[in-house]
């Protein structure tokens, strides 16, 4: 193994949701709640910006995606210590109903995603 690629595989050993010697991918911290008229899921999203994340939805599984861009390197510098995922995420929810004809809206607030769902069923009430 040469110098540089054990350097790679040492420092993505210490990076969240790393993948030796390819692209780290994030996997942002979710939690999922039943609410009274369906469910709200809180997508962990701290440093990205609103007009990088797509949700999409397809039959039972909620799709949040998008890229955290390391923003604040502004001049050339070399790395100490890196624990933050800049890339590419994307992380799905199945729940247990059929999201594809449920009302969807999403807030972003202070680097929470929070996607309210209300359930077909629920609209008829």
């Amino acid at each position: 193994m040469a110098g540089d690629d054990l350097i790679r595989l040492m420092q993505s050993l210490f990076r969240p949701g790393s993948a030796e010697f390819g692209e780290v991918r994030w996997r942002p911290a979710t939690d999922v709640y039943r609410t009274a008229d369906g469910w709200l899921v809180k997508v962990e999203l701290a440093g990205v910006r609103p007009e990088d994340i797509e949700v999409c939805v397809r039959d039972t599984v909620l799709t949040v995606r998008g890229t955290r861009r390391d923003f604040s390197r502004r001049r050339p510098c070399q790395c100490y210590q890196m624990e933050i995922a800049y890339s590419h995420f994307e992380r799905s929810v199945s729940l247990p109903c059929d999201l594809e004809r449920a009302k969807i809206a999403s807030e972003y607030e202070h680097g929470m995603l929070l996607v309210h769902i209300q359930r077909e069923a629920d609209l008829d009430d």
